[in-house]
């Protein structure tokens, strides 16, 4: 099954600054903020491949997406900041903006 988002918090980060290709430059930045320990709230970003996928087959998601962000919603309610963190992951990416509905609250 293919990536489509990658999470980070706690001190972890999936990627890191140099992977601004398939994180983009915000998702890169904040990886690399988590990497090096800067306080950053838990959160994910969902891949410039989606965006890609998206165009390139008739403006539809992949198939696992949904459950990839389910499951990620799933860690940032762990997270003891998680409700900050939820709306963030929810409304300030740049992917989030591409989305057909507005993002819920």
């Amino acid at each position: 099954m293919k990536k489509w988002v990658y999470f980070f918090g706690a001190g972890k980060s999936e990627g890191d600054g140099e992977w601004r290709d398939l994180l983009g430059g915000k998702g890169a930045g904040l990886a690399e903020m988590t990497r090096i320990g800067l306080p950053v709230p838990a959160g994910f970003t969902i891949s410039t491949e989606t965006c890609d996928y998206f165009y390139k087959n008739g403006k539809k998601y992949p198939g696992e997406l949904k459950k990839q962000v389910v499951d990620n919603v799933k860690k940032l309610e762990k997270s003891p900041a998680r409700n900050s963190a939820i709306r963030k992951a929810r409304c300030s990416s740049a992917s989030a903006r591409a989305l057909p509905a507005p993002c819920p609250v």
